[in-house]
């Protein structure tokens, strides 16, 4: 049978010493113990309140990192794809543009008259090469590492970045005092048309209706064929060109009920629309529309000399640094008159 309280406690006092102050044989406390410790009782805390345990210990750390995002980079997308040109030694591109010339003459069989030649321009580009540094310390990326940080990607991450960037603008607005110009300023571009006056006051799409803003697509792509002289029509492979801002009213639609998308498919079936935020400019909204090549000739070019150069990573004492760099073109047209523009959308 099992011991009762009384009998383990008297095991305990006669077989080990060990003794319960204050225990009445019954296993209950006595009376004068009860009153005895009663006297630790005290009018307040002594301690401070909290919630319990360290703040951190009921953290969670989110194991996926959300990086802030920028603008997209849309310059080779509207123009085709960017172009290799050179490497990070070539400082100037020439480019040959030859026409044919020639006269006829009254046929004789001794004659001489008549001929046929060709003449030749060059026109030269200069490049530009730019740098960017990634540095990281040893006990940097180990405070980063306890956060669960990668930092010497994310650092190298942010370099890609940078140049990129770099690239995409200098595609749009080219090099300020070089022979390097973009796709919005070369200054062999066509002088930029008006839209047509909205029946709302105004050019703005914001305010026109449905036909009234295909009508200026229509505007746009009858100046683009008055400039080919024929080598421009409705099947030849187009690009629209425009702010995200402006390509939101192609939802508008005519009083048929048809969208501005679904015109531009069923007009033009070889137009590709694309978007970027640089064509919402200081002047107003402006939009392009170009031939993509004519007789296999890229009308406009994005070039680089390096996409990007990865230097050696140089060792410090308790650090390591790297210098990358690229170069580029800007943004070459090649056929200027293939290119309409309107501002004032």
């Amino acid at each position: 049978m099992p011991l009762s309280i009384q009998q383990e406690l008297a095991l305990l006092r006669a077989n080990y010493g060990i003794h319960y102050a204050g225990m009445a044989i019954d296993g209950r406390l006595d009376a004068e113990y009860r009153a005895r410790i009663a006297l630790d009782s005290q009018p307040g805390m002594i301690t401070t309140n909290n919630a319990g345990i360290p703040f951190f210990l009921a953290n969670l750390i989110d194991p996926e990192v959300i990086r802030v995002l920028v603008t997209p980079m849309q310059a080779e997308a509207i123009a085709g794809g960017g172009m290799k040109k050179g490497d990070w030694t070539t400082m100037t591109e020439q480019f040959k543009v030859t026409e044919s010339t020639g006269q006829m003459a009254t046929y004789g069989d001794y004659s001489t008259a008549g001929q046929a030649k060709t003449n030749t321009n060059w026109v030269t580009r200069e490049s530009y090469h730019a740098q960017t540094i990634t540095q990281w310390g040893e006990r940097e990326i180990s405070m980063y590492g306890l956060a669960q940080i990668d930092a010497v990607s994310e650092i190298n991450i942010a370099s890609a970045l940078t140049i990129e960037k770099f690239l995409n603008k200098s595609f749009f607005y080219g090099i300020s005092s070089l022979q390097n110009y973009g796709l919005l300023n070369d200054p062999s571009l066509p002088s930029a048309i008006t839209p047509v006056i909205k029946a709302a006051t105004g050019t703005s799409w914001s305010v026109a209706t449905g036909d009234e803003v295909f009508a200026d697509i229509q505007k746009l792509f009858a100046q683009l064929v008055s400039q080919a002289r024929g080598y421009v029509n409705r099947k030849t492979q187009l690009v629209l060109a425009l702010s995200p801002e402006s390509e939101a009213y192609f939802t508008k639609t005519n009083q048929y009920g048809i969208n501005i998308s679904d015109l531009i498919k069923k007009n033009f079936p070889n137009m590709r629309v694309e978007t970027a935020v640089e064509y919402d400019t200081d002047s107003g909204e402006l939009v392009q529309m170009f031939a993509e090549n004519l007789e296999g000739i890229r009308t406009v070019v994005p070039g680089f000399t390096e996409r990007m150069r990865a230097h050696p990573v140089i060792a410090g004492l308790s650090s390591w640094q790297q210098k990358k760099s690229a170069g580029t073109w800007g943004t070459v047209i090649r056929r200027p008159f293939a290119v309409a523009q309107m501002l004032g959308v």
